[in-house]
């Protein structure tokens, strides 16, 4: 995780005789726009145990939950004197934006990128031959997660230049996992975890991809609080995604 020294205002560079220095003046002008997922894009096994401690309709869970993984990522680029603009923060007001976005994404599977060495992912040829006169397909086991495509070049800049952004967090798909069963069907002995997985990707004002991902997190299957669960799940998440996007910013001395 990268840490930053706020002590010495005076300072703009960490460890200058490090490659991977960073100029903190220039994180500092940085502004980022939370984008949150689609509705369809919600994947929970566990919202029939929420809804029935909690007495919340499935609707009001997917909406908390879509609404605080962006408050929580404001939250922790805030800790970090990064601003933001969170799309979720006023629903009514953003809703005309919100479709003219979703309307100029798409999505793909692709393989999990390498966070040591990150490179955006790029698109899979097929691999079929022919054996015995059947078409076989190459079965790959990759872990994979969903990426957002910009299908028209104009959306990020126009959205740079109207909220004075950039760079574009877009909160892809949230998956909320039950505990581990590692077959359909399969009974669970209540021990495992449940596990939050936050696919994103990270764009620039040049719709240049700088980061993209999963982010994953484990919770007790006894947590049926939605709130308690962002509080306490959901901001571990925002943090290990807001120090990827920082350290993609980070300016080599």
């Amino acid at each position: 995780m990268l840490l930053f020294n706020y002590s010495n205002a005076q300072q703009t560079t960490i460890n200058k005789k490090n490659n991977d220095a960073i100029d903190r003046n220039s994180i500092d002008k940085n502004k980022v726009m939370l984008i949150p997922f689609e509705p369809k894009l919600y994947m929970s096994e566990i919202d029939y145990k929420i809804c029935s401690e909690t007495k919340l309709s499935t609707k009001e869970v997917k909406h908390q939950f879509r609404d605080g993984i962006n408050e929580q990522i404001g939250l922790a680029f805030k800790s970090e004197k990064i601003s933001s603009v969170d799309l979720m923060s006023d629903s009514a007001k953003f809703k005309k934006e919100l479709y003219s976005i979703y309307s100029n994404l798409s999505y793909e599977y692709q393989k999990v990128p390498n966070q040591e060495n990150y490179q955006p992912p790029k698109k899979e040829k097929d691999k079929k031959e022919i054996n015995k006169g059947q078409i076989v397909v190459e079965t790959n086991t990759d872990e994979r997660f969903m990426n957002a495509k910009v299908t028209n070049a104009k959306l990020i800049p126009l959205l740079g230049a109207k909220y004075k952004c950039n760079y574009f967090i877009f909160i892809n798909q949230l998956d909320i996992k039950a505990s581990g069963n590692s077959r359909p069907g399969q009974i669970s002995t209540g021990v495992e975890n449940r596990k939050i997985i936050v696919h994103y990707t990270v764009f620039s004002l040049d719709a240049k991809e700088i980061n993209s991902g999963i982010a994953e997190e484990e919770f007790s299957t006894t947590l049926n609080n939605p709130k308690k669960i962002i509080d306490k799940h959901f901001s571990k998440v925002a943090q290990l995604i807001s120090t990827r996007t920082i350290k993609a910013l980070a300016v080599p001395k």
